[in-house]
């Protein structure tokens, strides 16, 4: 699938330039979900009609520049969740969490009532599994819609968890609807995201192939090696 990495609308402004008032669907992109995008249609959709497409990756960040000369800031999924929910702190509003195991939700709810106590929080557990059935979608709708929320928080991974929000986009009652997938895990501590030195310098990735190397090895040494293909290749084309 030809999809130019240019042709995404990036978001270029500070996060507190978000809409606080108006119903969006907020989602990353970063090298891996750019390869995905190449070959998944309907994921590739998601991304492109998101209201918020947010830089998650320096890959990304000076992929763009090279290619458009547009300078972006690199904002990740995490600098996403805590500015919401410092955000929901000081007016006391309601954050839902859909998805991940109930263990990972109970040490997030624990947390965030510490850390975050005028925060009314719920969450809900999906199965495990690829494809949800039309009833277990409407179990997930209903107790989002019956809790409220301002924020919704999504991690069921890329690009399931992009594709879902967009199926249900208009079912779903609540204000910000956001991606972003292995949050969840850093912030519930069952894994551990790399300092902030190293995320400056634009190592995160590494740090992450280093601690997780059975399970990220391909996603950063073949993935980057592609994503820089396509990068290189739509560059020349220009």
């Amino acid at each position: 699938m030809n999809t130019p990495l240019s042709s995404f609308r990036l978001y270029k402004m500070p996060l507190n330039r978000l809409s606080r008032c108006h119903k969006i669907l907020i989602s990353t992109i970063n090298a891996h979900s750019y390869n995905i995008a190449k070959e998944d249609n309907t994921f590739n959709k998601a991304l492109h009609t998101s209201n918020i497409l947010l830089p998650d990756g320096i890959s990304i960040v000076h992929a763009i520049r090279w290619l458009t000369g547009n300078k972006l800031n690199k904002i990740a999924g995490n600098d996403l969740f805590n500015w919401e929910m410092e955000r929901m702190d000081k007016t006391g509003g309601k954050v839902f969490f859909l998805g991940s195991s109930d263990n990972i939700l109970s040490l997030i709810q624990k947390k965030a009532s510490l850390e975050y106590p005028n925060i009314q929080l719920q969450t809900y557990s999906p199965p495990y599994k690829p494809v949800f059935t039309d009833q277990e979608n409407q179990a997930m709708i209903d107790a989002v819609n019956n809790f409220s929320p301002d924020i919704l928080f999504i991690g069921m991974t890329a690009p399931k968890q992009e594709k879902w929000a967009i199926d249900h986009f208009h079912d779903l009652n609540t204000l910000h609807i956001c991606c972003i997938g292995a949050v969840f895990d850093f912030y519930a501590g069952t894994v551990k995201r790399a300092p902030d030195w190293i995320i400056n310098f634009g190592f995160e990735w590494f740090y992450r192939l280093i601690k997780e190397p059975r399970r990220m090895w391909k996603r950063y040494l073949i993935g980057n090696t592609k994503f820089s293909y396509s990068v290189i290749k739509e560059f020349i084309s220009k």
